[in-house]
């Protein structure tokens, strides 16, 4: 039997909200595997849905910045949320993105080797280390292209602490904003069900029959149970299924159709998720300074 620890047990709990007993039990049932463990607590009908604590706090700001039918949007890290209040560092996070713009680099790499006035895009990073303080890195950024008859829609969140880019086909950059604000309220996975991976419905629709099953239901009705809850699922992680956040009477989709015009694309940058942050452990810091 594979040894489950207390750290297990409490991830667990965090992304299901279910007890420590509950989530031990599943994580014995399944040696461990925190992914298996979710299924089997769904199935189970303990938890009715996974959440996701995929968004770990790590400080600096994200920016969009668009010329004509080019836009990049860009995330720049720093130490502490301090910086982000920072004069210089707004307007390095603003120079950056202008940078990225003109020279369109493939990746980060590339990006850091972009010749400027100071050098390369890298020496300026440097250079704002010295000054501000603290480490500054280009984390990521995305540039993205749009046709004529398209519309960019950007929006910033608390100045910076979510950006969002979408593209409407159509429509107008008011509808555009409009989708940009509601993506960084509602965080989509996909457009559409067109793109979520096959395998990722086959694994849902599974999870969602065992856990029909376990409640008894009769076998004539499963099926139409479990096609209404998959809606449910599409609702929740495709942005044309979703309600409006605007007008929850109509979803996204029917809200820019109704504008004459279909989303195409949205990117959607959270500063510092998916950074894993040093966990520090005060007791064992306390007792190493007493010893």
């Amino acid at each position: 039997m594979a040894k489950i620890s207390a750290s297990q047990v409490k991830e667990l709990r965090d992304k299901t909200g279910v007890g420590m007993m509950d989530a031990k039990k599943a994580l014995v049932a399944t040696e461990g595997d925190s992914a298996k463990a979710i299924d089997f607590l769904r199935e189970k009908g303990i938890a009715k849905a996974a959440k996701k604590s995929d968004r770990v706090a790590a400080e600096g700001l994200a920016s969009v910045t668009v010329s004509g039918n080019t836009a990049v949007i860009v995330e720049v890290n720093a130490e502490t949320d301090f910086v982000a209040q920072n004069a210089k560092f707004k307007d390095l996070v603003k120079h950056i993105g202008e940078v990225l713009l003109e020279s369109k680099p493939a990746d980060v790499k590339a990006a850091l080797a972009v010749k400027t006035d100071k050098g390369t895009l890298n020496d300026e990073l440097i250079e704002a280390t010295q000054v501000i303080g603290e480490k500054i890195s280009l984390r990521r950024f995305q540039i993205v292209e749009k046709e004529d008859s398209d519309n960019f829609g950007a929006y910033l969140h608390m100045g910076g602490s979510i950006a969002t880019l979408v593209v409407v086909a159509g429509a107008d950059e008011s509808t555009a904003k409009d989708v940009a604000m509601h993506v960084a309220a509602i965080n989509p996975k996909f457009v559409s069900r067109d793109q979520v991976p096959e395998e990722q419905v086959a694994h849902e629709k599974e999870v969602l029959t065992e856990e029909a099953k376990n409640e008894g239901k009769p076998e004539k009705i499963i099926e139409k149970m479990v096609s209404g809850r998959l809606n449910k699922y599409f609702a929740e992680i495709t942005l044309d299924d979703q309600d409006f956040v605007k007008d929850s009477d109509q979803t996204v989709a029917k809200y820019v159709a109704s504008k004459n015009g279909k989303v195409k694309s949205f990117v959607r940058f959270q500063v510092g998720e998916g950074i894993e942050k040093k966990q520090e452990d005060f007791v064992s810091d306390v007792m190493s300074q007493i010893k």
